[in-house]
């Protein structure tokens, strides 16, 4: 799994000379930008896609989890009061 955006790059850009590859993350509050081998270009993606996945999984759950608990806070809510 590895956060980030990969893109490719150019030593020229106007001329698209020089062709590279860089992932781009934010990890602990701090950039970072690596350099990825043309032969690593797949598996990167795929780890990149796992991340997505797993985040998109953590946010459901956590979403689920504040519905699960907002019963609980009623009824809590009506003991205080009552």
């Amino acid at each position: 799994m590895r956060p980030g955006s990969l893109s490719r790059q150019y030593k020229i850009p106007k001329e698209k000379v020089g062709p590279y590859w860089q992932i781009s993350y934010t990890r602990n509050m701090r950039s970072r930008t690596d350099y990825i081998r043309q032969e690593c270009v797949v598996d990167i993606r795929k780890e990149i896609a796992t991340y997505k996945r797993f985040k998109r999984l953590v946010d459901h759950w956590i979403d689920l989890s504040i519905e699960r608990s907002k019963p609980d806070m009623q009824i809590a809510k009506g003991k205080a009061s009552g």
